[in-house]
């Protein structure tokens, strides 16, 4: 979960004003200064760390405090208001050429996920209704073009490449080639180095030229701080980004990127991967993941994951099934299926308000449903609709087929008894008028 150890110390800080009838100026400030070390500590640049302290202490020093509030609570309102300007304020959408194809140049160190991203993005796109192309033009690294390849295999977007080719005429023949073939969406997959060098940036400087990209996008790992923020604000000086993605900021990312990147360079971040897998590719919104940051979840975006994955007529059939009272185990199944769709357990919790920062030291592991998975699939096709013949003899039976324990057999039952009756309680529910609840 990303920010673990900011979201533990900011959490901290700001516990102590909590229960306080009226903060002093020196209660403030006292709270500042943690949050000013905890901000350090995760690597945020210190300019940028000063500056935020300054606005959040004005803001709580000599202002009227909400009647609905309390003093702590106005506190944590304000920094979660700071912190959501300090990453931009809002989501900064992508830009689209009036003329397609829209090019989209992706540029980076080696080594900061640039090609996964390439790859994400497209099943991104193609998401989104798009048709896009991917580009190789990293002829350089070993195997990079094989990479670009295995991965469009994965999302089904065809690559274009042509070999060991001057990768600005191989970016300048994919633009005719996508309106040939009907792509309106090019994704150019650019060269990378260990560091910055006049070699690449003369090259993606050629590269520009030839294309003129709709947008330049940098990515960045999270996982090395601040020294992130020093090869966006160096990219964007020489080349001039649009944008930034933030990769692996599922790892042991301390947050100082996202908090600084945005300062520092001027520049938004328009996307965050939390995983290697391709569909965990995130569009950045600042308020939401200042809410994460201060463990107050993040509903919104787990709404719009369920919303993804769960298909709407698979959402009517199970609400039909609930009011009929015929829920059954295959249900249960191809619920915790779905569910496997939206990401690690883990990160599915980490959005929950109040639930996140409880999780740094809790292990919980993406097998944790391969138990109940095979213990279904251990029944036969009357048990897994008529839980209540499981008797016995047949829980001993499944138990055994599935490697498990009948103890296992009988927890699972119990927890889908359980998971039936909340279900049914919230089916009613709605997200906004007309939309159903896609997690019941």
């Amino acid at each position: 979960m990303p920010f673990e150890g900011l979201t533990e110390k900011l959490g901290a800080a700001l516990k102590k004003l909590s229960g306080r009838g009226k903060l002093s100026e020196a209660d403030v400030k006292e709270a500042m200064r943690e949050v000013r070390l905890a901000l350090l500590e995760a690597d945020v640049n210190f300019i940028v760390a000063r500056e935020f302290i300054k606005k959040v202490t004005e803001r709580c020093v000599g202002q009227e405090l909400s009647q609905s509030l309390s003093p702590a609570q106005q506190v944590i309102k304000i920094v979660n208001d700071e912190l959501t300007q300090l990453m931009g304020g809002v989501n900064s959408r992508l830009t689209w050429s009036s003329a397609p194809p829209s090019v989209y140049m992706l540029c980076g160190l080696q080594g900061a996920g640039k090609t996964t991203f390439a790859g994400k993005f497209a099943k991104y796109l193609a998401n989104q209704g798009k048709k896009p192309l991917l580009v190789a033009g990293d002829i350089y690294r070993p195997a990079a073009i094989k990479q670009l390849q295995t991965l469009g295999e994965q999302v089904k977007v065809p690559v274009f490449e042509k070999g060991a080719q001057d990768p600005v005429v191989t970016a300048t023949q994919s633009i005719e080639h996508a309106k040939y073939y009907g792509f309106d969406v090019i994704i150019i997959d650019t060269a990378g180095r260990l560091q910055i060098d006049d070699a690449l940036m003369e090259e993606l400087a050629r590269i520009k030229e030839a294309v003129r990209p709709q947008e330049i996008l940098l990515t960045v790992d999270a996982m090395i701080g601040q020294e992130s923020v020093n090869v966006a604000d160096t990219f964007n000086k020489k080349l001039g980004i649009d944008g930034v993605i933030l990769t692996k900021l599922d790892g042991d990312a301390r947050g100082g990127a996202a908090l600084s990147v945005r300062q520092v360079t001027g520049k938004p971040i328009k996307f965050v991967g939390l995983s290697e897998k391709m569909d965990s590719l995130e569009p950045f919104y600042p308020d939401r993941m200042a809410s994460r940051i201060l463990g107050m979840g993040d509903m919104l975006s787990l709404i719009e994951k369920a919303q993804e994955t769960f298909d709407e007529t698979q959402t009517d059939k199970m609400e039909s099934k609930l009011r009929h009272a015929s829920f059954t185990l295959q249900d249960y199944l191809d619920q915790m299926q779905q569910m496997k769709k939206m990401g690690s357990l883990k990160s599915i919790l980490g959005m929950l308000p109040g639930i996140g920062n409880k999780l740094k030291d809790v292990e919980i592991s993406d097998d944790a449903m391969k138990k109940p998975e095979a213990i279904i699939r251990s029944m036969t096709v009357q048990e897994r609709r008529n839980p209540n013949i499981l008797n016995a003899s047949r829980r001993r039976r499944i138990a055994a087929g599935s490697g498990t324990t009948v103890q296992d057999v009988n927890q699972l039952i119990r927890n889908f008894e359980g998971a039936r009756g909340m279900m049914k309680q919230m089916m009613g529910n709605r997200f906004g008028k007309g939309r159903k609840n896609p997690l019941f």
